[in-house]
């Protein structure tokens, strides 16, 4: 297939890119700068310049695409209103090109907030619904292109798709660590986060673009729930520090924004995605990943 790929030059997305590369596919993808546009030059991939706010650049993308994989996100925290409203009008602008063709349209979501006192599962509704909402109600909004002729799948991704070269949430807990010069967890450090290696979730990726129906929502989770806890004191021996918890009043401060997230219960299992698509995760597990070093030498900016 001939896919087109929004933040094809992002952590999840150049892994994904390289799996689909691999499994003969070709690809698109959408660069922002320079550097991006000459890594994906490099790999063989198609660059189209744009962001996610060039939705004429998006669209022309899109209907020339046999798929499209959307990826990308502003990620601007101070600006969540903005960042919601740049996904959904990307969303919205790729399932319009895409309307009559049964074309596969597989975009990011996440397992955070889909359940209460237990692990969250693929049949679980996303609760986030309409323009206001977190990442702008994206998920929900996609899949009302189903009707519409569209194949839209939801790659829910666990809180940490982690691995050596991650600059996501774990290397700001990380990055706190050092600057505190203890390595905290929020309240009792019992609450669980979902994970998955960033090799296992490029994988996901590609067999849900190749095989997963209409209205399919797959969990890229290895580990339904490592306690924030374990995480915290991976981290303290990693780096020789303390190990403590942290008032839940207090989180925000110590972390920085993550700390909103730190003490929520994000876990979630993947067992329908896993018999849907016969993927089995391979990588390494996220205390793994943070014993062998993976997050000590990142410098997040």
């Amino acid at each position: 297939m001939h896919v087109f790929v929004t933040g094809a030059s992002g952590w999840i997305g150049s892994h994904t890119v390289d799996d689909l590369l691999a499994a003969g596919h070709t690809v698109t993808g959408l660069a922002r700068s320079d550097a991006s546009a000459a890594a994906l030059e490099a790999k063989g991939v198609t660059v189209l310049r744009g962001d996610l706010d060039d939705l004429d650049t998006i669209r022309r993308g899109s209907a020339e695409a046999e798929a499209v994989l959307h990826l990308a996100n502003k990620h601007d925290w101070a600006n969540a209103a903005a960042t919601n409203a740049s996904e959904r009008a990307a969303v919205e602008t790729i399932g319009q090109a895409l309307v009559g063709t049964d074309r596969p349209f597989v975009l990011a979501s996440g397992v955070a907030g889909l359940a209460q006192g237990r692990p969250s599962e693929e049949a679980d509704p996303n609760p986030f619904v309409g323009p206001d909402s977190m990442r702008g109600g994206s998920e929900n909004r996609a899949f009302d292109f189903v009707d519409q002729g569209v194949r839209t799948i939801a790659a829910r991704f666990s809180p940490t798709t982690h691995g050596t070269g991650d600059h996501g949430f774990i290397a700001l807990i990380a990055a706190a660590a050092r600057a505190k010069g203890v390595s905290g967890y929020v309240g009792e450090g019992t609450n669980r986060w979902a994970a998955v290696h960033v090799s296992d979730a490029a994988r996901l990726v590609r067999l849900g673009l190749e095989q997963a129906p209409a209205g399919t929502r797959l969990h890229a989770v290895a580990e339904t729930g490592v306690p924030t806890g374990a995480i915290a004191e991976a981290i303290g021996e990693g780096l020789g520090l303390p190990v403590t918890s942290i008032d839940p009043a207090d989180a925000v401060d110590h972390f920085g924004f993550i700390g909103q997230f730190f003490g929520m219960e994000m876990s979630a299992t993947s067992d329908e995605t896993r018999a849907l698509l016969g993927w089995e995760p391979t990588g390494p597990g996220l205390l793994e990943d943070i014993a062998a070093g993976a997050y000590f030498d990142v410098r997040v900016a």
